[in-house]
């Protein structure tokens, strides 16, 4: 089998990508009709490649066209300086959500190694996403997501990082909408948008007031996290894809955790390396028509 590096695909004009070449192993399917999923990646060895917020504007920028051309539905998301978050929802069409991240990672790189002259990777080659169940379970991840530069200390409330879903679910924009507020408003049981607004507004105040916004491992090492009937289910979907994983209890809540975990404490314990497990192989093939597109 013939394994290109990320080098080759961003920084080589003249690497072509023939029929006839062998491709790398599709991304393992764990994504499942309906579900809601969390999704991290990482820029390349912990490096700080988003730390200018031209670069975090692209990779938005970007999301939006994974948006526009195939139909992602987001519900949040949130750009660091060293790696992102994001929240969608699998609608069971046509691998929309590896095509989006093809995408968007492809561009947000190329796009910043052409500017810089760099060469080499820009993110981990993988991407991470975890099942949430679609309860107070997604409540909870939505509001952790919003929390992340909080935890930083880089901000005092979500509010003031510009490059996060926080600020459009709170002021829904008229052009360039990113999150689906129906499609949101429909998961939390919400009427209008203004009970959205209030309600998402009380749970982050709520956070920010018990002081409850530490890092929790589970929502980015886990391949599922709800109830225990809902992890039960997802393992029983995901059959020998998840075999050897065990179920634990995690405070109030239940998870598939990973067979090994790696996080390496750094920038006040965000910018950890999401385990191998339950991520997603880079489809060389596929993205180098995405990056033509």
């Amino acid at each position: 089998m013939l394994i290109l590096p990320l080098e080759a695909l961003f920084y080589s004009p003249k690497l072509h990508f023939k029929r006839n070449i062998e491709k790398m192993p599709r991304a393992r399917r764990h994504y499942i009709p309906g579900y809601v999923w969390h999704i991290t990646h990482r820029c390349h060895k912990k490096e700080f490649l988003l730390k200018f917020a031209r670069d975090r504007q692209r990779w938005i920028y970007w999301l939006f066209e994974a948006k526009k051309r195939f139909g992602l539905c987001v519900l949040n998301y949130m750009v660091t300086s060293n790696h992102i978050h994001l929240l969608v929802i699998d609608d069971g069409h046509d691998a929309v959500i590896s095509k989006s991240m093809q995408l968007v990672a492809g561009r947000t790189a190329q796009e910043y190694n052409q500017r810089k002259k760099r060469k080499g990777a820009f993110w981990e080659d993988r991407y991470h996403a975890t099942a949430i169940e679609r309860d107070e379970h997604l409540v909870r991840c939505l509001v952790y997501i919003d929390m992340n530069m909080v935890r930083t200390g880089v901000v005092s409330h979500p509010s003031e990082w510009k490059f996060c879903g926080f600020n459009e679910i709170q002021n829904p924009r008229q052009r360039y909408v990113l999150i689906n507020n129906s499609r949101l408003m429909e998961l939390l049981n919400v009427g209008l948008i203004d009970e959205l607004k209030d309600t998402h507004k009380r749970w982050v105040d709520e956070t920010l007031r018990i002081d409850k916004h530490v890092r929790e491992s589970k929502w980015s090492q886990s391949v599922a996290v709800g109830s225990k009937e809902f992890v039960e289910m997802t393992k029983n979907k995901l059959g020998s894809r998840v075999k050897g994983r065990s179920i634990i209890r995690s405070d109030e809540d239940y998870c598939i955790r990973e067979q090994q975990t790696s996080y390496i404490t750094d920038f006040a314990n965000e910018n950890a390396v999401p385990s191998d497990d339950n991520t997603y192989l880079w489809n060389f093939g596929d993205i180098s028509q995405l990056l033509t597109g």
